[in-house]
């Protein structure tokens, strides 16, 4: 193991580094291969940089496809995953003014975010309300920011239309569920893959549950909507779900893709979108940082407001340690989680060297731990 601690540590190039500041990062070093735990060097701050210590990280599919060199956005190894995470301003570059040392901010980054620190850019940080947990405000950025987009500018929901959401009791789907019923004032019918799930939805805000793994998904939609269809579906299944969602819209309705998570690209039939005058459209949230951050922004300080104002109640599943990592990716795979799972980094404590003599508190040496079904 000591053996093994020097190679990697070497590897690193952290052997002149004794002393200096660390931090502790769940690290990607092959892909389709179980994380590992390494102090890293903190690096310096950029005039515009901030600092924040984490302490909870959202996890999110994407992280776990990126992870196996699935995502449409490629990392190379070594890397930290971790798309969003919520914290507190450790320091800040010369050059910042919209938060300081001890605020509580959420962030929102393409990797980094699965570690004890991360270092962004300040106009990726949004100040957390005083009424606002950390917690609750870790599940915020990707699947409520997904939620409003989808809802808000794609999908133009009005008060009073119907919504069918499916995948909806995990993260994004509640959150769906959350906006609609609560903020947008719509009627919800959730569809999920077993009937806890269906419960789940129900009892966070949807009218109705429809298990399609044991039924016709278009039918149960017909029935429960007077045979007329729904407004607006927002589909994150995508295969015969996806088809069975675009049946089941209204005249001009409006289909939202979200994602594919039962891992089947659909083909959309385009006499469906004639004969009914219907639309299809996609939303993918990472796109909006890129092309039009105002609005970005505009959709995580709305979602923001919500929380503070008691609209939205955000639904953590789980919560596992850094330490637990891989232990929750499966949890993700195996299609165990119901709404947001957390990695909490509260645990963790700073460390002030990069070496064995890590005043970090582990059984084990951290530098190179291997956690999870390594």
């Amino acid at each position: 193991m000591a053996a093994a601690a020097a190679l990697r540590i070497g590897a690193l190039g952290l052997a002149s580094l004794r002393g200096a500041r660390g931090y502790r990062a769940a690290q990607c070093t092959e892909l389709a291969k179980p994380l590992i735990l390494q102090d890293l060097p903190s690096p310096p701050l950029q005039p515009h940089q901030v600092r924040v210590g984490v302490q909870y990280c959202g996890l999110n599919f994407a992280d776990i496809l990126a992870c196996q060199g699935l995502y449409q956005d490629r990392h190379t190894p070594p890397f930290t995953p971790g798309m969003e995470f919520s914290g507190t301003v450790m320091e800040t570059g010369e050059n910042v003014s919209a938060v300081k040392e001890g605020y509580r901010v959420i962030g929102v980054t393409g990797t980094k975010a699965m570690a004890a620190e991360c270092v962004v850019d300040e106009k990726m940080l949004w100040q957390i309300p005083d009424s606002v947990s950390h917690e609750d405000a870790a599940v915020l950025p990707i699947a409520y920011g997904t939620a409003w987009l989808a809802l808000c500018r794609r999908a133009r929901l009005q008060p009073g239309e119907t919504v069918l959401v499916t995948a909806g009791a995990g993260a994004t789907g509640l959150a769906i569920i959350d906006l609609a019923a609560s903020v947008f004032q719509a009627k919800v019918i959730a569809a999920a893959g077993s009937d806890p799930k269906c419960e789940l939805a129900m009892m966070r805000g949807a009218s109705h549950g429809v298990n399609y793994s044991r039924g016709s998904l278009r039918e149960e939609v017909k029935a429960l909507t007077g045979g007329r269809g729904v407004d607006v579906a927002i589909e994150a299944v995508g295969g015969d779900v996806f088809k069975a969602a675009l049946q089941s819209l209204a005249w001009e309705g409006r289909i939202v893709v979200m994602g594919f998570a039962g891992g089947k690209i659909p083909s959309i039939p385009a006499n469906l979108l004639l004969l009914k005058n219907v639309s299809a459209m996609g939303v993918y949230c990472s796109r909006y940082q890129q092309e039009d951050f105002p609005l970005f922004s505009s959709a995580i300080s709305s979602v923001l407001q919500y929380c503070q104002e008691g609209k939205i109640h955000p639904h953590i599943g789980a919560v596992f340690k850094l330490e637990e990592v891989n232990e929750a990716f499966n949890h993700v795979l195996q299609r165990k989680s119901t709404g947001k799972v957390i990695i909490s980094m509260k645990w963790l404590q700073p460390c002030e060297t990069l070496l064995c003599e890590c005043s970090a508190s582990s059984s084990v040496c951290p530098e190179t731990l291997l956690v999870g079904n390594a």
